[in-house]
């Protein structure tokens, strides 16, 4: 099925672009089938650029092969330090070994001439634990800037781990563990936190209408203006679908509901268009709010469910509001 799309829609069969077209047909890879999708229904056309912008964000940031290598270089770094910790271990050994043989040798009567040969050894394995020193230090230096490298590595794994790759905002995986901290510096803190649960109005029909490309500038437009309305160490993730989450720590409850119109006001007021040339007014989007503060017995999954309940009233008493 890939291979005959792939070629009607003249894009060369190489190794990254069947890639992008096997998992599109497995449907194991939701965002890349939606991205597509919206690619196909504006008639877009799959140019270079337009393939590997597709490998780019939806395969390669994903793929375990990233994984596999960020294991590899840090086994062989492991590796090399033992093999040097050992050699170092080696030397000094040998060095115990020989100061004991020349200690005993010193316990008999030497003649001038054994002396001179004991000076001349002793300064000779001298020079040889230096230099093995000199050379750990170095190896150390080269094994120092891997670890370096390895730890951005690190860092940019954990980062695509933990991050939305349409709207740039953390993910529902991130949520899950800042969410579980916060409850539990509330357990024993008592330090406040609120968590806004945020809903797209009427985002099916929108998106049915306008198609899944339009559908994903809605996405990123609202997940730009949550991140614009709040600060410090406010938290904005997209949690899934058209859903997205705010936590707002060492905040009361009257003060995020304050913060939650804010959001809602801030993305009402504004009347999206596509299009440079021929643009299309959109109309205005509205969101649905649900607000929730974490409260003593509270797990992540009790904030979460008060919060998914605000929202369905919000949704019930005409949407385009916030419930709390």
């Amino acid at each position: 099925m890939a291979v005959p799309q792939m070629s009607a829609l003249n894009i060369p069969v190489t190794p990254e672009n069947y890639a992008i077209w096997y998992q599109y047909y497995a449907e194991t890879n939701l965002s890349l089938k939606r991205a597509i999708d919206g690619l196909l229904a504006n008639e877009v056309e799959f140019t270079a650029s337009v393939n590997q912008g597709l490998y780019n964000n939806f395969i390669q940031e994903q793929s375990p092969e990233v994984i596999e290598n960020v294991q590899i270089e840090t086994q062989i770094l492991i590796n090399s330090l033992l093999n040097k910790m050992g050699q170092i271990s080696t030397g000094t050994d040998d060095f115990s070994a020989h100061l004991s043989e020349f200690s005993h040798e010193l316990q008999s009567e030497p003649t001038p001439q054994l002396l001179n040969t004991l000076v001349n050894n002793i300064s000779a394995e001298v020079e040889k634990v230096v230099s093995l020193n000199h050379s750990m230090k170095a190896d150390l230096a080269t094994l120092g800037d891997e670890l370096t490298q390895l730890k951005m590595d690190m860092d940019n794994l954990s980062k695509v781990a933990m991050t939305d790759e349409l709207t740039s905002l953390n993910n529902r995986r991130a949520y899950e563990i800042f969410s579980t901290e916060q409850v539990s510096l509330f357990t024993q803190s008592q330090i406040p936190c609120c968590l806004l649960m945020v809903d797209i109005d009427h985002f099916k029909s929108f998106n049915d209408t306008h198609g899944h490309l339009v559908g994903d500038k809605v996405l990123a437009f609202v997940g730009f203006a949550l991140k614009q309305s709040v600060k410090g160490n406010d938290f904005v993730a997209r949690y899934g679908g058209e859903e997205f989450v705010v936590m707002l720590p060492n905040t009361e409850f009257k003060d995020a509901m304050t913060v939650a119109e804010s959001i809602r006001e801030r993305i009402a007021m504004r009347q999206l268009t596509i299009g440079k040339e021929n643009k299309q007014q959109l109309g205005h989007i509205t969101v649905s709010i649900g607000l929730a503060n974490i409260q003593p017995g509270d797990d992540s999954e009790t904030l979460l469910k008060r919060a998914d309940d605000m929202l369905y009233q919000a949704k019930s008493s005409g949407r385009n509001c916030v419930k709390g």
